[in-house]
């Protein structure tokens, strides 16, 4: 499987066809075929193409719903 950055991931933002991955607890997820996540956009308030692990903490689901969707790869951080 592939390892993605924080910078190549933002590449696969859902927009002008791409896919739409995002980030989640060191995997990557595609988001793509969600109607929740059209051109890359869920809920006005995330975007793809970012890893979203902090920001689903205050999700009023939990990272079941995430689960749910292919990996693709994983999140490789950087040790800064």
């Amino acid at each position: 499987m592939r390892y993605f950055t924080l910078e190549e991931i933002k590449e696969y933002n859902g927009k002008k066809g791409r896919p739409a991955y995002i980030g989640y607890m060191g995997k990557v997820y595609d988001v793509s075929d969600s109607f929740l996540w059209k051109n890359g956009e869920h809920q006005v308030f995330h975007s793809a193409g970012n890893d979203l692990t902090e920001a689903l903490k205050d999700a009023p689901h939990g990272e079941e719903f995430i689960k749910k969707f292919p990996v693709v790869g994983y999140l490789k951080i950087s040790e800064k």
